[in-house]
C-alpha cells in the first residue's frame, strides 16, 4: 500500500476525486441551474412546479461544488492561489448569484402573493449570473489564465454556450420530471437550447486549439487524433440523435422521457472528457502540473483518509434522495 500511494499516485487519485466532483456538480447543478435559467420564460402558473422539479434535490447538489474546491484547496494549495486568485470576480458573482438563488428559493415560500414574481425573477437572475461566472472561468482556464482581449473573447463564447448546456440540461429534467402543458413547453425549450449548445461546443471545439497550442499538439498528433476522433463524433451523434428524438415527445406512454435528460448527460460527460484529455496533467495550463501544485506526500494521505469516506456517503445520500422522490412531480404544496 505504502508502495502505491507515494509522491507520484496521490496527486492522481486527488486529481480523479477533483474530476468526478466537477462532473457530478456540472451535471446535478447544473440541470436545477438550467431550470432556473429558464423560469422566466415559463408562466406563473408553472413556476411552482419547475421548482418543485428540483426542490428535494438542488441544495445537495452543490455539495459536489464544495467537495471539489475544499479538495482544490487542501490537495492542490499553489493551483487553488493561482486559479482563485485571478478568478477572484468572476468568483465572486458566482457566490451572488449561488446566494441570490438560496435566498429567493426561501423566500419565494414565504412572500405575499404580490412579491412572489419578485423572489422568481431573483432566482432566475442568479441562476443566469452564476451559470455565466462558470462559463467564463472555463473559458479563461482554457486560455491558461492570461488576460487578452482574445481570452476575454473566447470567455465569454464559453459563458453563453455553459448557459445554453444548462437551459438545455434543465429541459431535459423538466420532460422527465413533469407531463402535460409543462413537459411540452420543456420540449420547446429543448430544441434551441440545443441547436445553441451544439454550435458553441463546435465552436469552442474549433477555437480552444487555436487559443492554446498546447492543445492543438495534443489533439492533433498521431497517432492521438485517430484515437480521440471518436470523443467529437459520438458527441455529435449524441446531438443529431437528440435533435431527432424531440419533435417525436411526447409519447402517449411518456416512455421515452428520460432520453433527452440521459442524451444531454452524454454530450457534456464527452466534453468534459475532452476537457479533461486536453489538458492533463496541467492543474494551471502550461504553469502548473499537478505533481507541482500538490501538498506534499505525508499531507495528502492524512486527507485521503479524511477525504476517502466523503465521496461515497455523498453518493449514497444522493441515489437515497433521487430513489426517494422518483417520479413525476406535482404541484408545489407548503401545507
Amino acid at each position: 500500500m505504502d508502495t502505491f500511494l507515494n509522491a507520484h499516485s496521490l496527486p492522481l487519485i486527488f486529481t480523479a476525486l477533483m474530476a468526478v466532483a466537477v462532473l457530478a456538480y456540472v451535471i446535478l447543478d447544473g440541470y436545477d441551474l438550467g431550470i432556473g435559467i429558464l423560469l422566466g420564460l415559463a408562466p406563473d402558473a408553472e413556476k411552482d412546479v419547475m421548482i418543485a422539479a428540483i426542490g428535494p434535490f438542488w441544495d445537495a447538489n452543490e455539495t459536489w461544488l464544495v467537495l471539489a474546491v475544499g479538495l482544490l484547496l487542501v490537495a492542490f494549495p499553489m493551483a487553488q492561489g493561482a486559479i482563485l486568485g485571478t478568478l477572484y470576480l468572476p468568483v465572486l458573482v458566482l457566490l451572488i448569484g449561488l446566494i441570490l438563488r438560496g435566498v429567493a428559493f426561501d423566500f419565494r415560500t414565504k412572500a405575499r402573493a404580490g412579491h412572489k414574481q419578485r423572489w422568481n425573477r431573483l432566482f432566475a437572475v442568479g441562476s443566469i449570473a452564476a451559470t455565466l461566472a462558470q462559463g467564463y472561468m472555463l473559458g479563461r482556464f482554457i486560455t491558461g489564465l492570461t488576460s487578452s482581449a482574445t481570452a476575454e473573447a473566447f470567455s465569454a463564447l464559453t459563458a453563453v454556450c455553459l448557459l445554453a448546456a444548462y437551459a438545455l440540461l434543465g429541459a431535459g429534467w423538466l420532460i422527465l420530471k413533469t407531463e402535460g402543458p409543462l413537459q411540452r413547453r420543456a420540449l420547446g425549450w429543448a430544441r434551441p437550447a440545443l441547436i445553441l449548445s451544439a454550435i458553441g461546443l463546435a465552436a469552442v471545439s474549433v477555437v480552444t486549439p487555436l487559443v492554446n497550442p498546447m492543445v492543438a499538439d495534443r489533439w492533433f498528433s498521431l497517432p492521438e487524433f485517430l484515437l480521440l476522433a471518436p470523443v467529437p463524433l459520438m458527441a455529435a451523434a449524441l446531438c443529431l440523435g437528440l435533435f431527432l428524438l424531440l419533435p417525436r415527445l411526447p409519447r402517449q406512454d411518456d416512455r421515452w422521457c428520460w432520453l433527452p435528460f440521459a442524451l444531454t448527460v452524454g454530450i457534456i460527460a464527452l466534453g468534459f472528457l475532452g476537457i479533461a484529455y486536453s489538458f492533463f496533467p496541467w492543474i494551471v495550463p502550461g504553469r502548473m502540473t499537478v505533481w507541482q501544485a500538490a501538498s506534499s506526500p505525508e499531507a495528502l494521505m492524512a486527507i485521503l483518509v479524511v477525504a476517502a469516506p466523503i465521496l461515497p456517503v455523498i453518493l449514497v445520500y444522493s441515489l437515497f434522495s433521487y430513489r426517494v422522490f422518483w417520479g413525476k412531480t406535482g404541484a408545489l404544496r407548503y401545507d
